[in-house]
């Protein structure tokens, strides 16, 4: 069943890799379509190789490349003659609307809320969401199925394996307390 809401992931909910895992686990559910373009990906890899030299461009490919692959038809194209006409607070985020306007998208997931304000996103039909927020619709959506899937994502972590609470908290870490209150109350075993 594909839902019928499309999502466009903007660069900083993909930076942070718990989050960017946890977001990817929850768009091959089919509970709605996760989009994202080429840019947003060189974006999030730009900043994540300039924070953490530990990290390499190959790895950080890799990474994106089994993104591309997981999730159906996840590269949003031929937006980019709709960026010139687009205002936004911050200039360098239109590609961002212009992929969500190209692509009929629905909700731009962002933790920069205030870079993509009401007021210039609903003359598109579109709406910017914290990641919590977006999550915890999911969780409304279809409980047992999220639920599913965090029982998944936690029992894939094995480097190092953690236990229901450690994985909880590591949630609270990516910024998303509504979410981690909301599986608590649906989900009995995490």
């Amino acid at each position: 069943m594909v839902s019928n809401f499309t999502a466009i992931y903007d660069a900083c909910v993909l930076y942070p890799a718990p989050l960017r895992d946890f977001l990817m686990r929850l768009a091959v559910t089919d509970l709605f379509r996760a989009r994202w373009t080429d840019a947003i990906h060189s974006e999030w890899i730009r900043n994540l190789l300039k924070n953490r030299p530990d990290l390499t461009l190959e790895k950080l490919t890799r990474t994106k490349n089994l993104m591309n692959s997981h999730v159906r038809d996840c590269l949003v194209t031929g937006y980019e003659a709709l960026i010139a006409g687009l205002q936004l607070p911050d200039p360098d985020d239109r590609h961002v609307l212009a992929a969500a306007i190209r692509c009929n998208a629905s909700i731009i997931v962002t933790f920069d809320l205030k870079d993509f304000p009401a007021q210039a996103l609903s003359l598109y039909g579109i709406e910017s969401q914290h990641p919590d927020d977006f999550i915890v619709h999911l969780i409304d959506l279809n409980p047992t199925e999220i639920c599913k899937v965090v029982k998944r994502h936690r029992s894939s972590l094995k480097n190092p394996p953690q236990t229901s609470e450690e994985y909880l908290e590591s949630l609270l870490r990516q910024g998303l307390p509504q979410s981690v209150t909301a599986l608590q109350d649906f989900c009995y075993d995490i």
